[in-house]
């Protein structure tokens, strides 16, 4: 086998929500198997310490200021970013937020918010990228989903809502664009420790577990979260010439816990 399937030389990528987490160690694996990389955010200030953050592990990333839930945003984005780089060969849908909040005690504008970030946002984004893809030949979109697009859990009915609805966007993509040599695929993290979940992952005083923490340990057969790098290999092999005829699909980065129906009490 080929191992320059695996490069993304030559090849621009946007990564929305890249400044931090998730998306942001996406962008760092892509850099370091040749891509350029640019990246979007919602408030300018994300957009200067995404800039920063990137330079400080030697990569030179172009952050643009751009809401993916308005259309005229992010297609002006594009616009730009074809002006100034290039035709996007790799979109990465990262953006989104979570509302956790029991479903009958959702307004519904906070429930429709959520759907808006995190499935309007890539539908809006990917249908700005996907004539340029047509007209080069090819193209590769990969949707952050969650474990969220196949499980239900208290609280979060927004964001599986969206990330179930993501998943079949997904799938649709694949089947409006698949003979155009679009692929469509999507990464489902499990439970992923970043900044925003550290405070779940802190010991107790006496030393013991958080009950969250013990819980998501009990669920998962790898006994751990996953890190931000766990993601960073899929990341790459979906943006790659070694999946090109991986279509539709969401592949699930969880340490096994959708295959775990957990230990019996």
């Amino acid at each position: 086998m080929d191992m320059k399937a695996f490069s993304l030389e030559g090849k621009i990528a946007l990564i929305t929500g890249g400044s931090s987490g998730i998306g942001f160690a996406i962008g760092l694996a892509y850099a370091a198997a040749g891509a350029a990389i640019v990246f979007c955010d919602c408030a300018e200030d994300r957009v200067v310490m995404g800039e920063n953050a990137y330079r400080e592990h030697g990569v030179t990333a172009h952050g643009y200021l751009c809401d993916v839930t308005d259309e005229d945003s992010v297609n002006a984005m594009v616009r730009k970013i074809r002006e100034e780089h290039g035709v996007i060969d790799i979109l990465v849908n990262n953006a989104g937020i979570i509302k956790r909040i029991p479903m009958c005690e959702m307004p519904a504008d906070q429930y429709r918010r959520v759907i808006d970030v995190d499935l309007v946002g890539p539908f809006i984004c990917s249908k700005a990228v996907i004539p340029d893809m047509i007209e080069k030949g090819h193209g590769k979109i990969i949707n952050i989903c969650s474990m969220m697009s196949e499980l239900g859990r208290e609280t979060v009915s927004a964001y599986a809502s969206a990330k179930g609805g993501l998943k079949m966007l997904t799938r649709n993509i694949c089947a409006e664009y698949g003979h155009a040599n679009i692929q469509c695929n999507g990464i489902g993290p499990g439970y992923i420790a970043t900044d925003a979940t550290a405070p779940l992952l802190q010991r107790l005083p006496d030393g013991s577990r958080q009950p969250f923490d013990s819980f998501i340990i009990a669920k998962t057969p790898a006994a751990r979260w996953g890190t931000v790098e766990d993601l960073q290999g899929p990341a790459v092999f979906l943006a790659s010439d070694a999946s090109d005829f991986v279509n539709g699909h969401i592949l699930y980065v969880d340490g096994g816990i959708l295959a775990y129906i957990g230990k019996q009490p």
